[in-house]
């Protein structure tokens, strides 16, 4: 029987090392992009356009996030509809999937988590363990200031 890699236990939602050196090799292409955008201008809107469009997995019309915007996969795991506007420090855990509908709306400091991590003790130990859940936010949502969406909601 082959064993799984620790990416292949990531997409299975299985207990898996985010340490691996092919998972984080792969995040940093996505991250570098998050930084891009991070350290653009206001008056650059245009480019800030094209890379949300590079950045997250689907991404629909007339959607503005303020920077700085956090994602530990640069976006990448992030779909996303139209007409959706987030404030300013938007955190997206994105190590699953997060689905965001249309008309969404994030307050500041918003926090949107899939990852999770073993409750028993003994599975707290070497090597790091992480699972994820996806997230669902259907259409119309408001998330007001400081909320903390946690993996598996929808």
């Amino acid at each position: 029987m082959q064993t799984m890699t620790e990416r292949e236990k990531m997409l299975a939602g299985m207990h898996y090392d985010p340490a691996d050196e092919e998972i984080m090799s792969e995040q940093l292409t996505y991250k570098d992009k998050l930084y891009e955008y991070n350290h653009l201008r206001p008056s650059e809107a245009a480019r800030r356009i094209q890379l949300m469009r590079e950045m997250f997995a689907e991404c629909g019309e007339n959607n503005y996030f303020e920077a700085p915007l956090n994602a530990n996969w640069g976006g990448h795991n992030v779909y996303l509809g139209s007409n959706i506007y987030a404030n300013y420090n938007l955190t997206l855990v994105d190590d699953g999937h997060i689905y965001i509908g249309d008309w969404v709306q994030f307050g500041p400091n918003v926090t949107v988590v899939t990852a999770g991590h073993p409750i028993l003790p003994e599975l707290r130990k070497e090597p790091f363990l992480q699972f994820n859940k996806d997230v669902h936010i259907e259409e119309c949502v408001w998330i007001g200031a400081g909320v903390i969406v946690l993996p598996g909601v929808t």
